[in-house]
């Protein structure tokens, strides 16, 4: 398994996406998903979250439904109960996949996958991930 980031990827030569950059880390906002990359260390918490949510309603609208696909290239830490505040903010995330490049992730996202109450799926790879994104139902 290696760590590949978005731009590293063949995907990005394939999708149309905008390239959104915060001092936390770069999200990529596909048609019908974002990627994000987290900086190594951020404790990524409801405020930035918050921040890219704006974004994101700014970019496909209120109403928009996307799947979101977390590319743990780095390390960094989250709270999970903050996801549910996206769920109960927003109807915007139809489903969420969670890349992991080594156990310790791995741990992490079975974590998470606990308290989501969207569809989410850990993956081993950027691939797997956004095949299964593109593949839910609500984003078809």
């Amino acid at each position: 398994m290696t760590d590949m980031t978005f731009e590293n990827s063949t995907y990005s030569k394939t999708y149309n996406f905008y390239k959104l950059e915060m001092p936390f880390g770069n999200f990529f906002f596909c048609d019908k998903f974002i990627i994000s990359e987290i900086n190594a260390e951020v404790h990524f918490d409801w405020n930035k979250i918050e921040l890219v949510l704006k974004e994101a309603i700014k970019f496909y609208g209120l109403n928009a439904k996307l799947g979101y696909i977390s590319n743990r290239v780095n390390s960094y830490s989250v709270d999970p109960q903050d996801w549910a505040k996206i769920a109960i903010q927003s109807n915007m995330m139809a489903g969420s996949s969670i890349v992991y490049y080594n156990y310790m992730m791995y741990l992490n996202a079975t974590l998470e996958k606990r308290f989501s109450v969207v569809k989410m799926h850990p993956c081993l790879s950027l691939d797997e991930a956004i095949e299964w994104i593109s593949n839910l139902d609500e984003l078809n």
